[in-house]
């Protein structure tokens, strides 16, 4: 009989990550508040639920896969909450772009009723996800790591335990913030190879092949090149990341200079109507801080 998982948040990335559990033949009870999503995942053979409770009843382990921690925060302890249902030794993972501090403090309350909980985001786009080229970076017990190894193993090509409850998080806003970093400056480097008049698929060719070559440019930078801001991620959830890599500046008194700029990007793209459109496309506001013509309604 297939091991019963649960799941919560099956949007953009916990639909990826949903899929890869059922094709590893887990039996994933799921819910989310976006019907269209549900039945998509009851498309690919997953369990619709109708509250995370149930989707946590009879699960050893759940992954929470959502916008940002308030909500983890009420999926757990809200009405048809997690803790409702969760047996004793039940693992949860959160799989959110989280607050540090909000997760140490779930983590600690998740421990007095005897369920463990692992702060586990990913690192990867949505696309990436449905690649299974995601990474996992983990905080929490290292023995509750390894016991998720078999779910890690299915949803991701590596998993790493970073320490205790709050530094999965805080790993996550770093490889974000330099994510960010690089697709600004790329956005910034394109755009001036616009206003030169250069060839501009010649110029990221030449980009990705030079000593400044990343991933960034591989996945992000046609999208820029083509105006194509289908979501692989969104600009309204790399604005509030880029607020939680600002505050763990300020909570670790540690300089921000690139994401501060960044942030301010990221909100005036948001301003411009793009918060539902891939998180690159701030390009756009580039684009129109040098005066070149508006590719976007």
């Amino acid at each position: 009989m297939a091991e019963r998982v649960g799941i919560a948040g099956i949007g953009l990335m916990g639909s990826a990550l949903s899929a890869h559990l059922i094709e590893a033949g887990f039996e994933v009870q799921g819910f989310d508040v976006d019907g269209k999503r549900v039945d998509e995942f009851a498309e690919r053979g997953g369990i619709p639920v109708e509250s995370p409770a149930a989707a946590a009843k009879g699960s050893r382990w759940m992954v929470t896969s959502l916008p940002t921690s308030d909500i983890v925060r009420e999926v757990v302890f809200g009405e048809g909450g997690i803790v409702e249902t969760a047996e004793e030794g039940m693992i949860l993972a959160d799989a959110t772009t989280s607050r540090p501090e909000d997760s140490e403090r779930l983590g600690a309350e998740l421990a007095e009723r005897g369920i463990r909980f692992l702060d586990a985001a990913v690192s990867g786009t949505s696309t990436m996800a449905w690649e299974k080229d995601l990474i996992i970076i983990a905080g929490g017990e290292k023995e509750a790591f390894d016991a998720c190894r078999p779910y890690f193993d299915a949803m991701s090509r590596a998993a790493y335990h970073m320490g205790p409850v709050g530094s999965g998080a805080v790993c996550k806003l770093i490889i974000n913030l330099i994510l960010a970093a690089n697709r600004l400056a790329l956005g910034e480097g394109l755009v001036l190879g616009t206003k030169a008049g250069m060839d501009m698929e010649t110029l990221l060719t030449v980009l990705k092949d030079g000593a400044c070559s990343s991933k960034t440019m591989i996945d992000k930078g046609p999208k820029m090149l083509n105006a194509d801001y289908s979501p692989q991620g969104l600009v309204r959830i790399s604005l509030k990341d880029s607020r939680l890599m600002l505050e763990q500046g300020q909570r670790f008194g540690s300089p921000m200079m690139v994401t501060s700029v960044w942030s301010q990007v990221a909100q005036a793209a948001y301003n411009k109507g793009l918060a539902e459109q891939d998180s690159v496309a701030f390009y756009e506001v580039l684009r129109e801080m040098a005066g070149l013509e508006n590719r976007v309604d």
